[in-house]
């Protein structure tokens, strides 16, 4: 009898559930439980991803939260524009146009730096990817996203690759910054920055100042990106200042 009885709850549910995926207002199915599972695990497992690139790879070296932010809401934000999309037979143009503009992507306060540009860029194709790989079997696109995982990882570790950084400075002894005195350049820059420098290279040389721009290479003593290495001159509109 609970045989029975089970067989006509499911026997019901799949009628209510069949009564419903008819249903179609103004040309569109009310209910499509299918394309609905379909698009819930292609969303959660294009998020794994995503995340798991941005908090153990990116965030872990630049420990910046606004683009933490910003890859994770672009992310979603492609990935379901390119998924409801897909349906209306987009054209490989229209995908790329998608790409090149959210890839082009520029801040009113600064401009995005490399590194940030070239991981909204593997955002954007992950996201492409997951929401388009239609005819490609489960293996294949688990692939392809463990292949992405792959080569950041190799590319951010410093076992593979030695990472140099450089830092613009405004000097004031030009009397060290010719050839013949490299060697003391290098030892004064060391004792008033504390680094160990690699290199020096001079660039503009104001004589009316008595002040050169040195861009210095030296070895970070920690995993953290410093985002404003490049940076000559604060303003005081930068420190949050008026002037006066």
């Amino acid at each position: 009898m609970d045989e029975l009885e089970q067989m006509m709850t499911n026997d019901t549910i799949q009628s209510v559930q069949m009564a419903m995926e008819n249903v179609v207002f103004m040309g569109t199915p009310l209910v499509n439980l299918t394309d609905f599972w379909f698009l819930i695990i292609r969303c959660l497992f294009n998020t794994a991803i995503v995340w798991s690139i941005i908090h153990f790879l990116y965030h872990k070296k630049s420990q910046r939260r606004d683009y933490y932010f910003t890859f994770m809401l672009i992310s979603l934000s492609i990935f379901f524009l390119i998924y409801l999309l897909g349906s209306v037979k987009i054209k490989i143009g229209f995908a790329l146009g998608l790409f090149a503009i959210f890839g082009i992507i520029r801040y009113r306060t600064e401009s995005m730096p490399v590194r940030e540009m070239t991981y909204l860029f593997v955002i954007i194709a992950i996201s492409v990817i997951n929401a388009l790989a239609g005819p490609v079997s489960y293996l294949e696109l688990i692939a392809t996203n463990l292949i992405f995982i792959l080569v950041i990882w190799l590319c951010e570790g410093n076992k593979w690759i030695k990472h140099t950084s450089c830092k613009t400075v405004q000097y004031d002894k030009i009397n060290l910054i010719t050839p013949e005195k490299y060697d003391e350049l290098v030892a004064d820059l060391t004792k008033r920055l504390g680094l160990d420098i690699v290199k020096v290279e001079v660039g503009a040389v104001d004589f009316l100042r008595d002040m050169a721009v040195l861009k210095v290479y030296y070895k970070p003593k920690s995993e953290d990106i410093n985002t404003i290495d490049d940076i000559i001159k604060l303003s005081r509109e930068q420190w949050g200042q008026k002037d006066s």
